[in-house]
């Protein structure tokens, strides 16, 4: 059997935006009636990412946990950040006027280090079902994140389950 809903969420302008979507996805779990199998959450958007990690419970200055503040550090030390152009060969002038063409601005376009990163990280995570409860360990929780800081906006999480 196979069941699926999607979820929406809502970025932040200018900071990377983490959703902690583990109850979302105990809740389609429920939802499905499915016990025993996996469950896959996905992203299609190519500037986020899908982890499995333990909440840190303390807050950084920036407003993200200091575990997600750690992570964003790190990652930006091998793609930081785009901020001004030719940073990155990306996005060149076709698609710019590519963008243009579809009603994105340049300052839009200029979310290399975020489409890099999502690259590196991964769209999505599988996690074991058993016994209708998710396998993610005594700390584990599922996130959802958004790494383009260029402008706020509504972004889908895909859940899928299968099984029996």
């Amino acid at each position: 059997m196979v069941y699926r809903e999607a979820i929406s969420l809502q970025s932040e302008n200018g900071i990377q935006t983490f959703h902690n979507v583990t109850q979302a996805a105990k809740d389609v779990v429920l939802r499905s009636g499915i016990q025993n199998g996996i469950i896959s959450v996905y992203s299609h958007h190519t500037t986020c990412a899908v982890i499995t990690q333990e909440a840190a419970f303390d807050m950084s200055v920036t407003g993200l946990e200091t575990l997600q503040q750690d992570f964003i550090e790190g990652l930006e030390r091998a793609f930081p950040p785009c901020r001004r152009e030719g940073i990155y060969l990306h996005p060149g002038p076709k698609a710019l006027a590519f963008a243009a063409e579809h009603g994105e601005d340049a300052r839009g376009c200029h979310n290399t280090d975020a489409h890099l990163i999502s690259a590196l990280v991964g769209r999505s995570e599988t996690i074991t079902l058993i016994d209708g409860k998710l396998d993610l360990g005594e700390f584990g929780f599922i996130y959802f994140i958004d790494f383009d800081t260029t402008r706020a906006r509504t972004r889908t999480v895909q859940i899928s389950v299968i099984g029996e």
